[in-house]
């Protein structure tokens, strides 16, 4: 397999993740970060964050260590927008607004999430119906807690379709992918956009459609949100 460098800087590069393939190696299965070292020659290469295997889009990779220091310092600031979007076939408690809430350990390697507010998933999101049975949602996450979107999406009642281990409908691939960054990097600023692959339910006209109405994301009229566990919007 080969992946998809959806921009080359001197200092790092934003990659297309497949929905397959980890950020680290697994078992015999290799990730992400040594499938493109491999790809570039052999090259010593940093990750900056992380997606889960299951979700595919956009990735950070540094080229050096003070360029991964750097970024990552970015994205703990909270200083790097990101924008997901995420099919369900099931109709969500609420169609738009935040979800906020601690997220706690559950059974079967799951999370939850609760009412308490110490240090809370910070999640906002708009949504559409696509007319053929699912629905579009674009998710803001401020926060970076584990499966933080997935759990967000099963407490609305709207599983992402194909997350098994969320009890969603199953499908081809769990329909979540990392669709948009945005961030400044040495004065400079960065935006990507990256489409996901064709994969079936990504590929329909109705998808197409409306995917187009949420394009460029930080374009959208996000609200404000007031300053909750130190989180502010």
């Amino acid at each position: 397999m080969t992946l998809d460098v959806h921009f080359d800087h001197p200092d790092f590069l934003a990659v297309h993740k497949p929905p397959t393939i980890g950020m680290h190696q697994e078992g015999q299965n290799i990730g992400l970060v040594t499938m493109l070292s491999q790809q570039l020659g052999g090259r010593p290469l940093w990750p900056v964050h992380r997606l889960d295997k299951v979700t595919s889009g956009l990735v950070l990779i540094a080229k050096n260590a003070d360029t991964a220091a750097a970024l990552s310092g970015l994205f703990a600031k909270r200083q790097v927008e990101k924008y997901y979007i995420a099919l369900s076939d099931k109709k969500p408690a609420k169609k738009q607004g935040a979800v906020i809430g601690d997220m706690q350990k559950a059974r079967r390697g799951q999370w939850k999430l609760s009412t308490s507010k110490l240090s809370p998933a910070v999640s906002q999101f708009f949504s559409a119906g696509l007319g053929n049975g699912l629905r579009l949602f674009v998710v803001r996450p401020h926060t970076g807690k584990t499966h933080q979107i997935r759990v967000m999406m099963k407490s609305l009642g709207a599983p992402i379709l194909g997350d098994s281990h969320y009890g969603a409908t199953p499908a081809d691939r769990t329909y979540l992918h990392a669709l948009a960054l945005r961030f400044t990097y040495q004065n400079n600023a960065f935006s990507f956009i990256c489409q996901p692959a064709a994969e079936q339910h990504f590929n329909s006209p109705e998808y197409n459609r409306e995917v187009e109405k949420f394009t460029p994301p930080w374009a959208l009229r996000w609200p404000q949100l007031a300053n909750i566990g130190g989180m502010h919007g």
